[in-house]
C-alpha cells in the first residue's frame, strides 16, 4: 500500500502509445475548491494534478480522464481546472450536472473537454430516474452517461440503462459482489446488456469486487468474460486517489494496471484496444 502521491513501483505491463487512464479524480486545495455541503474533508484529502501526473508517468500512461467526484457535487470547477492543467491533447473529463442543466452550460463544458455526464451512487443532484430528462440535453453533444451503482442490486438498476440512445459507461466492472461467481444473475445480466446494448465497462476499482485482495487475481476471470463478449467496449481506469482508502493505505497503482497483463498475458492487441484504441473513440481524442 502507498500514499496517494506515491507512484509506487513500476508496473510489469508496458503500456502502448496513447494509453489512457479513464477514471480518476483531482481534489483541493480546499480553500480554493470547497467541498459540497455534507462532504467531509477527511475522506477526500488533497490530490493534485502534479501528483496524479507523477502516478501516470510512472505507469507509462499518456492520457487521462478526470471524473467529477461526488465531493464537489455539481460544481465542476476543480475538474475543469485539472483538465486545463493537463492540456487538451492529454485530458478529457466527465461532469456532474443538474438534470435541468442548460444548453449553454453544456456547450461550455463540451468546449472545455467534457464528454460524459456522471450519475453516482451518492446521488448528488441527479439519480438514474433523471436519465430521460438528461438524454435529450446531452445527446446533441455526443456525450455518454457514466453510471456507478451497487452490483448487488444490478437486476434493479440495469433495466434503467437498457436500450438508451446514448452510450452508457459502467464504472468499476459494475461493482459486483466479492463472493460473486461467473453465473451470478447480476453479472449474467451485465454480460447480456454489454453484448446487445450501447454499453461500455470500465475495468477499474478491482478492489471493490476482489475477495483475495491485491494483486486482485480473482478479478481476472470476470475481465476475460467481458472481453469474450465485447472487447471493443472495455476501457481501463485507476480510480486514483482511491478516496475511500485512508491516506497511508492506498492501493498500489501498478497492481491496478498489471491486472490487464494477468488477464491477457499473450494478447498485446487486446491490451492495446483496452488501453488506447477504445478510450480514444469513447472520449473523442484526436488520432
Amino acid at each position: 500500500m502507498v500514499y496517494a502521491a506515491d507512484p509506487g513501483p513500476r508496473p510489469r505491463l508496458i503500456a502502448p502509445p496513447k494509453s489512457c487512464e479513464c477514471h480518476s479524480h483531482v481534489y483541493g486545495p480546499v480553500d480554493k475548491y470547497p467541498y459540497a455541503p455534507g462532504q467531509g474533508r477527511s475522506l477526500h484529502p488533497d490530490a493534485s494534478v502534479t501528483e496524479y501526473r507523477g502516478v501516470l508517468d510512472n505507469l507509462g500512461i499518456e492520457r487521462a480522464i478526470i471524473v467529477q467526484p461526488s465531493a464537489y457535487g455539481t460544481d465542476n470547477s476543480r475538474t475543469l481546472d485539472a483538465m486545463r492543467e493537463f492540456g487538451a491533447d492529454r485530458a478529457r473529463g466527465v461532469a456532474v450536472c443538474r438534470s435541468d442543466v442548460s444548453r449553454d452550460e453544456l456547450s461550455a463544458l463540451h468546449d472545455a473537454g467534457i464528454r460524459g455526464f456522471r450519475f453516482t451512487r451518492q446521488g448528488n443532484d441527479v439519480t438514474l430516474d433523471d436519465i430521460p430528462a438528461v438524454i435529450p440535453r446531452i445527446a446533441p453533444f455526443g456525450w455518454h452517461i457514466q453510471v456507478q451503482e451497487n452490483g448487488e442490486d444490478a437486476l434493479n438498476w440495469l433495466p434503467k440503462i437498457t436500450s438508451l440512445p446514448v452510450p452508457v459507461v459502467i464504472d468499476h466492472i459494475g461493482r459486483m459482489p466479492k463472493d460473486m461467481d461467473l453465473n451470478d444473475p447480476g453479472f449474467t445480466a451485465l454480460l447480456k446488456l454489454l453484448e446487445g446494448g450501447n454499453i461500455w465497462i470500465k475495468i477499474s476499482g478491482p478492489y471493490y469486487g476482489s475477495a483475495a485482495g491485491a494483486p486482485y487475481s480473482d478479478i481476472v476471470p470476470r475481465i476475460r468474460k467481458l472481453a469474450d463478449v465485447r472487447p471493443d467496449r472495455l476501457v481501463w481506469g485507476l480510480n486514483w486517489p482511491h478516496p475511500q482508502f485512508a491516506a497511508g493505505d492506498k492501493p498500489v497503482p501498478a497492481h491496478c494496471l498489471d491486472i490487464l497483463l494477468d488477464a491477457f498475458p499473450d494478447d498485446p492487441a487486446m491490451r492495446k484496444a483496452i488501453l488506447a484504441d477504445n478510450p480514444a473513440r469513447l472520449y473523442d481524442f484526436p488520432d
